[in-house]
């Protein structure tokens, strides 16, 4: 089942992907939901509407499936590709951060680059992970049972800041820097999250081009390692990480710029299609 948050009568409401490929909104099912928790709660009930759902939107303005999620957290270092094109050593321990509500951003959002904050902005394409069900203690072995669903997002960073500022959370938590979408997947249709494409362009050229097996904590491993010592919350995100090709990486290092498209794709979850602009105002 697919889940989005679309622009229906010039409203933003949720929506489920009919058997038609059409997207139908849940308010038309009698399903009225404000908030992605909400939206997990009634997941069943979706499922079952779902069923009978025809004649929704077609081609619709999508908008970030993620809505007042209680955390973001997100991991650094975590693909053994990203590891080596830095010629770094992979951590023991994953590498853990936050990445602040504020800066969600739609699927098709703009990214705004301030060239007053950073000069340094890029790309990381990750694998986003909804989770489905309060959670705390949990074993590796059932860790997944856990998941309501999965995204794409792009974890956008001010590298010049995260350098400076000695800890991730501000240069990776500006406005607009967590595309995330097209919409959310559920679990039971991705078997292997450890087992998929994942890509990115910029401007049309190739930049990622890896897969979720490049993981070095696995999806279960971080579901372990985060309820361990906190409580994970259904709506909560966890951005896994993200491989190799990002931008400070190259040589020379390619940043963003106002103007440049930025898209990110993982298989079988969709495609971010973000263009960058400068600041709206002073």
């Amino acid at each position: 089942m697919r889940i989005a948050r679309v622009v229906a009568d010039g409203d933003a409401t949720f929506a489920v992907q009919a058997r038609d490929d059409s997207w139908v909104p849940l308010e038309k099912l009698g399903i009225e939901v404000d908030t992605t928790p909400e939206v997990i709660a009634r997941s069943a009930e979706i499922a079952e509407s779902q069923q009978d759902a025809t004649n929704g939107l077609r081609d619709p303005q999508f908008l970030s499936p993620v809505v007042a999620p209680s955390k973001m957290l997100a991991i650094g270092l975590n693909y053994m590709d990203h590891i080596r094109e830095q010629d770094g050593t992979a951590p023991e321990h994953p590498i853990v951060f936050a990445k602040y509500p504020s800066s969600l951003n739609d699927p098709t959002g703009d990214i705004i680059v301030d060239p007053d904050l950073t000069q340094r902005a890029d790309y990381e394409v990750e694998l986003a992970v909804i989770i489905g069900e309060k959670t705390r203690s949990i074993g590796t072995d059932s860790a997944l049972s856990v998941v309501y669903g999965y995204a794409v997002a792009n974890d956008v960073s001010a590298r010049d800041w995260q350098r400076k500022d000695g800890q991730f959370s501000r240069s990776k938590g500006f406005d607009t820097f967590c595309p995330i979408g097209p919409w959310i997947t559920t679990a039971d249709e991705i078997e292997h999250p450890n087992a998929l494409a994942i890509k990115s362009w910029v401007n049309g050229e190739t930049r990622q081009d890896s897969t979720t097996k490049e993981m070095i904590f696995s999806v279960p491993y971080l579901i372990w390692y985060l309820a361990r010592g906190m409580t994970l919350e259904p709506g909560d995100v966890i951005l896994t990480g993200t491989p190799h090709g990002v931008g400070f990486a190259m040589d020379p290092p390619q940043y963003l710029a106002v103007g440049d498209l930025v898209e990110c794709e993982i298989d079988g979850l969709g495609r971010l299609s973000n263009r960058v602009i400068g600041p709206l105002s002073r």
